[in-house]
């Protein structure tokens, strides 16, 4: 599974990067970065908690066809 950051709407308040630390970077341009090409099933609830805290809904699921 793949999961992205709009950098139009993300504001780098950081709880990605706290939820999904393994996924989610947040630099010093004050935006966060995914640092995966595909989540690991082990951070799958991780990337999920991190999609539910975003206060600006920057966080999303790719879906792939």
């Amino acid at each position: 599974m793949k999961v992205s950051v709009n950098h139009d709407l993300c504001e780098g308040h950081g709880k990605c990067e706290a939820s999904a630390p393994a996924v989610f970077e947040v630099r010093d341009d004050d935006l966060s970065y995914v640092l995966v090409d595909d989540v690991p099933a082990d951070q799958v609830d991780n990337v999920e908690k991190a999609i539910r805290l975003c206060p600006r809904a920057a966080i999303a699921w790719v879906q792939e066809s």
